[in-house]
């Protein structure tokens, strides 16, 4: 580094969007200190890996980051939830300059500034009000609260990021407000329990301009939904308090779209999972839920091949999903997790007959899919734009959360803005997408 010029710093982040929040925060406190970002390793004076160590197929890409990091800088800091458990980081790679868990930014910051010395300088220390972000400027994830009470058999989730630990009501709008006043548009609320954001708290109230605003997570995505932008609820529990929330997306106040993980249908490889929340009469409140909010989209994951699971679990599962209809899906073979309780589970399915299981929920889901978005051929709908091409803009409905669900491409008489916000008339659907015409700015 030359004497007098900013530290570079080069950033990986891997993982779930819960994670990519707490780069931004890491990146934010760097840059307000002076460091800049590289965009290669080879050019920085040092290199963040923030790993995933959820499935072993993460933790393999999480490894093969931070080799490459070394082989190609070698001077490098590891954090995030495969640092929780750092043995096979140790193991893997003894040079490494400091190794910590998920959320702990200040561990982050001292290896930073041990590794290569902030300057400071009052030109590069300022940065945004909103924070430096990861994701388009359109859109942010919005996180509500850290780690989990759930113990569900496959997961290990709370050995690596801990119990639940909600954010105040309004320390979550102040976030919400600073971003939405720097052009995000939508709100993607996150939590490991969405639906049990404050219980930690005992639901406290805090004061939120000239009121007081419980920890509760009604209250708070009634409030989120007066900011001006679309709110979109992410990993919710159908506890009974989901209902209320529905009424507020009837409303218009948040948007139509839950993602509830699911994970099965199955009575009995839901106990074998331990979910939380009732789920024996799950379809009578998608059915009551549907006829509140006509436009809700249910977006969900599901696990095949889970220890246990039977012929007639699976054909329960393929069944259920017929009824409920959900629009959008992801599905993971089961696969072990070091420390998983359900790693000692009996009858472990065959990895061929997992296989089997996935390829045929994804055709059954395929048609539900198509089937759904078929319906919305000749509505109208509105329309964020992701990107813009010289003829056709790709971007995404109500019903589509960013990288996870589907597209919408539109046509237009004018050029569009990545971030704007249109109407557009639906002429086509195939089995994940709609095409249309823009009709409306």
């Amino acid at each position: 580094m030359q004497q007098g010029s900013a530290p570079k710093i080069s950033f990986v982040s891997l993982g779930c969007p819960k994670a990519l929040v707490d780069s931004e925060r890491i990146i934010t406190r760097l840059r307000a200190e002076g460091y800049e970002l590289a965009r290669k390793h080879d050019g920085a004076d040092v290199v963040i890996v923030n790993t995933c160590g959820f499935l072993d197929s993460a933790k393999q890409e999480s490894l093969s980051a931070i080799g490459s990091a070394m082989a190609e800088n070698g001077k490098v800091i590891v954090t995030g939830c495969m640092g929780a458990e750092p043995e096979q980081i140790e193991q893997a790679y003894p040079g490494v300059l400091s190794i910590t868990g998920p959320q702990q930014y200040e561990s982050v910051l001292e290896a930073v500034h041990r590794a290569s010395p902030p300057i400071h300088n009052p030109h590069l220390d300022l940065v945004p009000p909103q924070g430096i972000k990861l994701t388009p400027r359109h859109y942010a994830y919005l996180k509500i609260s850290e780690g989990c009470n759930n113990r569900c058999t496959f997961c290990i989730i709370p050995k690596l990021r801990g119990d639940l630990v909600s954010r105040p009501a309004a320390d979550v709008l102040r976030e919400a407000e600073r971003l939405v006043a720097a052009g995000v548009k939508e709100l993607l609320v996150i939590s490991q329990d969405t639906s049990a954001y404050g219980l930690d708290l005992k639901y406290a109230e805090s004061s939120w301009k000239d009121r007081s605003v419980r920890a509760r997570f009604l209250d708070l995505a009634r409030e989120l939904g007066e900011l001006g932008a679309w709110v979109r609820l992410h990993y919710v529990y159908p506890y009974p308090h989901v209902d209320e929330v529905v009424g507020l997306m009837a409303e218009g106040r948040v948007l139509p779209y839950l993602d509830i993980p699911f994970q099965h249908a199955s009575p009995n490889v839901l106990k074998a999972m331990r979910r939380p929340a009732a789920q024996d009469k799950t379809l009578d409140r998608i059915r009551s839920w549907r006829a509140a909010c006509p436009d809700l989209a249910l977006r969900s994951t599901f696990i095949v091949g889970f220890p246990g699971e039977t012929d007639a679990d699976f054909a329960y599962l393929l069944d259920w999903l017929d009824e409920a209809e959900i629009d959008r899906l992801g599905c993971f073979k089961y696969e072990p997790v070091a420390g998983a309780t359900s790693n000692a589970l009996p009858d472990q399915v065959p990895d061929e007959v997992k296989q089997e299981r996935w390829n045929a929920l994804m055709a059954r889901q395929q048609k539900i899919s198509a089937r759904r978005l078929k319906r919305k051929v000749g509505t109208r709908q509105q329309i964020i734009i992701d990107e813009v091409g010289p003829t056709v803009a790709k971007g995404r409905s109500k019903a589509d959360a960013p990288e996870i669900d589907g597209s919408v491409y539109v046509s237009s008489r004018r050029p569009l803005r990545v971030g704007e916000i249109v109407t557009a008339r639906i002429e086509r659907a195939d089995e994940y997408d709609l095409h249309g015409t823009v009709a409306g700015f």
